[in-house]
């Protein structure tokens, strides 16, 4: 066996930092983990659709997946649904099938600053205001075929192609989601009624749902974030999963509207595209060089992982990897062995 790297040892150390955080109720309030910083809106309770797929309050994981294809994990493996991050790769997938002005003329990019399952149209164009909530990511999924079953195809494959094999569908999360998908159906019928969706809204928002209940490890993710990171070609494989026009757009929205409500305070935060699920899954990518994931099934208001949250304000002030602080990305081995040397976390 190998020797651990400073990169794994440094995530090791960090996740068990993690492993303790909470919420604070001070927004300020620096928690007895040396340096990780809690939230005063996040309240770190597990959905209880998560625990149909196994989730346990102890579970942590974080993964790096390098554009060369190297990757860094700690913590568990634990599977889970991807959730709202299939949204990025579908909005992907319809890119590549329709072209970029088709599909921004039929969802627009901005973000919402509303609740994910917000009734976000534009009063004059009849547009979702964005594909990463949940009213253009049912429009974004109606675009993906003519019938159900072709567009669950598409997004199904753009996802397994992203992560290097072939994800499972976890049918008890899916099962009990369509048991409770009148938001979602409430949504799609007012796409249709304002003109904005032709398709069935039954059947767009059953195989939405599909597709968010597919099963993925933090290092699935990891790879499926670096399959972007890398202009969308796969790491591992090799495959060209999306144009570098569509790698490029999803990135872009991720930056600005991946964290729901939260995406200003992230951006300011961490700087870099990313896209959360309410499974407890986080992706982020900084272009060219890696995708990242982490998995911790507590949410904060937001929707938002809380240790993932967390994980990701550390990695990126560690390694100075906020797009735009005017530093160039430290080297994620050398500056891990800096922090080891320095015992950032003893």
């Amino acid at each position: 066996m190998s020797a651990p790297t400073s990169l794994s040892l440094y995530l090791d150390r960090l996740t068990t930092a993690l492993s303790t955080a909470t919420a604070s109720t001070e927004p300020d309030a620096v928690l007895p983990d040396r340096g990780i910083i809690g939230g005063a809106e996040a309240d770190g309770e597990v959905p209880s659709l998560s625990f149909l797929s196994g989730a346990r309050e102890d579970h942590l994981g974080v993964a790096v997946c390098t554009v060369d294809g190297e990757i860094t994990t700690a913590g568990t493996d634990h599977a889970f649904p991807v959730q709202s991050i299939s949204k990025a790769f579908a909005y992907g997938a319809a890119i590549d099938l329709h072209g970029l002005d088709y599909v921004v003329s039929l969802v627009d990019e901005e973000p919402t600053g509303e609740q994910f399952n917000a009734l976000s149209i534009d009063r004059d164009t009849k547009k979702p205001k964005n594909p990463l909530v949940n009213i253009g990511a049912i429009r974004t999924h109606a675009m993906l075929g003519t019938t159900k079953q072709e567009r669950v195809q598409r997004l199904r494959t753009a996802m397994d192609d992203a992560a290097g094999r072939r994800l499972e569908q976890h049918r008890e999360t899916c099962e009990e989601e369509l048991t409770t998908a009148d938001r979602n159906l409430a949504l799609a019928y007012m796409l249709r009624a304002a003109g904005s969706m032709e398709e069935g809204a039954d059947e767009v928002v059953s195989g939405y749902i599909e597709g968010c209940a597919v099963l993925t490890t933090v290092t699935d993710l990891a790879v499926m974030a670096a399959t972007l990171a890398s202009g969308g070609r796969n790491p591992l494989t090799g495959k060209r999963v999306f144009s570098r026009v569509a790698a490029r757009q999803v990135l872009s929205v991720m930056l600005t509207c991946g964290m729901y409500d939260n995406a200003g305070d992230w951006v300011s935060d961490v700087g870099l595209p990313a896209k959360s699920g309410v499974g407890g899954g986080i992706i982020a990518a900084l272009p060219s060089r890696f995708g990242v994931a982490s998995y911790a099934p507590q949410l904060d208001l937001h929707g938002n992982s809380v240790r993932g949250t967390l994980f990701f304000e550390r990695l990126s002030e560690d390694f100075a990897l906020h797009m735009l602080d005017g530093a160039a990305p430290r080297d994620l081995e050398r500056a891990a062995l800096e922090l080891m040397d320095v015992g950032t976390h003893p």
